[in-house]
């Protein structure tokens, strides 16, 4: 591996910025994919200007930009023709356009273009030297994620020196993902990395099944009269679901043979209880129970509802929480009671398998939110037993298809919790344009004052060269200036330090933030029954899947919750594919829906979240891709289980991750 350094015009400082990006060599540049593509438009004419779509235009500066404030906020404003075509822009928190933007100075501006009552109007567009947009016609040009400090400009520069100084000694296919000289060079590049990356995981994954089937399970767990009573005594009644679900998971603790189950359950549909039930059920019987859960916040929550379940049944149950951020005093404390036998159920994070901690007596493995773990780490864990067969209970939100899952989860048996409590209210819906904006700030306004809070989530952290997304950095000093004093609107997304993640999300839930401003680093974490509003900017970008998965942060309370999905696009397809969120909050039948509406070229949108994730591939619109790669990985399992053949030499490096494409 070669230091970033060695790159021409990167030096020690600059190093440290691609150092928040998870850039730290000249390899890992080649490997730093573009979220996104920009196809730029021909410069239109004023008589094809068309509205709500993103025009590119040449126009004329006619008087002097105004620049105000209103409150937080910094508004400029200015007139523009366009060939006569009168057109007003407006600029959030650019101040020094107004030096830029003189009067009679010409430029072209790139945006979305809105007809208002007798002109046009284009809200924070990008502007260009005529020369300088023109030398962009005609590209693919890669949009990479940002940092504070670091342009699109400034990292694409830099990967293409990486590839000029690595000569050649790299995948070709990772070139033309970064620089394709068209279209069909980006999809099929696109599409054999997909393949070679779903192929990986699916044999590794069956690879793994194959080892599992025959582990025996060493641990006598039998059933209690415990449980039954904790679930008398709930303040509400299992579901025909759950119950099914609860007896599918008793059995298999019983069986002759370890636990391999996942269980997927739509936002709300109560699998905690679930888990909870099984992890008393293994301690009852004397064995240890670990719980990992993608999130500190997420940890915490199980460990407070696990403790006050127990205290309410009176069991004599010891549980510990393990997590990251504890001081190393507190967490060597806590390793050792886990090492000594001194609890039986023990909660954290990734913290949980650390080569440091070591357990008693584990017998259950309860991973929550599996699709952020990955299988690897989930059997790292599982081997942190001296018998090395661990029962393995996965619990997952993401409504995956069937047909994915089955796929996707081949190492282990499927429970659907296809049931809602019926005491849960359902989630109001809309799908609005951009002329609902002002109502929709009052509403979210109404509902703060009255006591309650909202999440406005955007595709974005900040501002893109060339997209034209809501960003978080910028939604936050617009929704502050409009809301009047003393109400608190923070900001939240992926690239702070976990610690402020932290701060943020404590924060929110103990009601000290009325508004959080997010990207989608909130779909799984937070639990905050006081949140009745999610506002979802240029809804859009994001699958069906990961929209519905979001949602799932509000209706967690008693009270009336809302879901707003914004858009500013005109597009049927689109409008079709949102109108699903807006008619129903089944997440299996979005899922399905999701499968069969998504099309290629939703690949080159915003990366989608909340689904089950891999480094390139797509499981909705790459499905196809999917069900040919698990038909070859079955193939190839038959003619050469060990792949020892020397023509599966590569693949097999690849399943033992020596590879960079593996799930997230």
């Amino acid at each position: 591996m070669t230091k970033l350094t060695a790159l021409k015009g990167i030096g020690e400082k600059n190093a440290m910025l691609y150092e928040k990006l998870g850039i730290e060599t000249v390899e890992d540049c080649v490997f730093y994919l573009p979220r996104d593509y920009i196809r730029y438009e021909n410069i239109s004419v004023p008589e094809d200007l068309k509205p709500d779509c993103m025009n590119a235009f040449y126009a004329v500066v006619v008087n002097r930009p105004l620049v105000k404030r209103a409150g937080k906020l910094t508004i400029t404003s200015v007139m523009l023709s366009a060939g006569g075509v009168a057109i007003s822009a407006v600029w959030f928190n650019m101040p020094y356009l107004s030096k830029v933007l003189t009067q009679g100075t010409g430029h072209v501006f790139r945006g979305i273009i809105t007809a208002e009552a007798d002109h046009y109007h284009v809200r924070q567009p990008a502007i260009y030297k005529k020369e300088q947009y023109e030398s962009l016609l005609g590209h693919i040009n890669p949009v990479y994620p940002l940092t504070k400090g670091l342009t699109n400009n400034a990292v694409t520069a830099t990967v293409g020196r990486a590839f000029e100084y690595l000569d050649g000694a790299y995948d070709a296919r990772l070139y033309d993902m970064h620089f394709p000289k068209d279209e069909d060079t980006l999809i099929k590049a696109r599409s054999s990395l997909v393949y070679d990356e779903f192929l990986s995981f699916l044999i590794a994954v069956r690879m793994m099944r194959s080892e599992e089937n025959a582990l025996h399970n060493d641990f006598n767990i039998m059933e209690s009269a415990v449980c039954e009573r904790i679930i008398e005594r709930l303040p509400y009644k299992l579901t025909d679901a759950q119950r099914r679900v609860w007896g599918e998971i008793r059995q298999d603790l019983c069986s002759d043979r370890s636990m391999r189950r996942l269980v997927q359950g739509d936002v709300g549909s109560g699998k905690t209880i679930i888990a909870h039930l099984s992890a008393i059920m293994c301690a009852l019987s004397g064995w240890q129970c670990a719980i990992m859960a993608p999130t500190e916040i997420l940890a915490s929550q199980h460990y407070d509802n696990l403790k006050s379940l127990l205290r309410s049944s009176g069991c004599d149950i010891k549980v510990v929480l393990l997590s990251g951020t504890m001081t190393e005093s507190a967490k060597k404390n806590v390793r050792k009671i886990i090492s000594s036998g001194g609890c039986d159920i023990i909660i954290g994070t990734h913290a949980l398998f650390q080569e440091k901690v070591s357990y008693k007596k584990l017998a259950l493995v309860i991973t929550d939110e599996q699709h952020r773990f990955g299988v690897m780490q989930r059997d790292s864990l599982s081997s942190k037993n001296e018998t090395d067969n661990a029962h393995i209970l996965v619990m997952s939100a993401t409504p995956i298809p069937r047909t994915c899952a089955m796929i996707l989860y081949g190492d282990l048996d499927i429970s659907v919790i296809d049931e809602v409590p019926a005491h849960k209210l359902p989630i109001r819906n809309a799908v609005v344009n951009e002329s609902y904006r002002k109502k929709t700030y009052e509403f979210i306004k109404k509902e703060v004052l009255s006591g309650h809070q909202a999440y406005v989530i955007c595709p974005l952290i900040s501002e893109s060269e060339g997209m034209d997304a809501r960003n978080v950095t910028d939604m936050t000093k617009e929704l502050s200036g409009y809301m009047p004093e003393g109400i608190n609107v923070s900001m939240l997304h992926g690239q702070m330090k976990a610690q402020q993640k932290q701060k943020i999300m404590d924060s929110f839930a103990a009601g000290q933030i009325d508004v959080l401003v997010s990207t989608t680093v909130v779909e799984v974490g937070i639990n905050v029954p006081n949140a009745t509003v999610m506002l979802i900017e240029d809804a859009d970008r994001f699958g069906l899947a990961a929209l519905h998965q979001l949602r799932g942060r509000i209706g967690r309370g008693p009270s009336q919750s809302y879901c707003i999905f914004m858009s500013s696009s005109t597009n049927e397809h689109t409008m079709k594919r949102l109108d699903i969120l807006n008619r129903s909050n089944d997440g299996f039948m979005i899922a399905e829906e999701d499968l069969k509406q998504r099309g290629p070229g939703d690949v080159f949108g915003i990366r989608q979240s909340g689904d089950i994730r891999f480094k390139i591939g797509d499981i909705y619109t790459d499905s196809s891709i999917l069900k040919k790669a698990a038909e070859d990985a079955d193939l190839i399992l038959k003619e050469d289980p060990s792949l020892s053949l020397p023509k599966h030499r590569d693949l097999k490096s690849r399943v033992e991750g020596a590879t960079r494409f593996s799930m997230v």
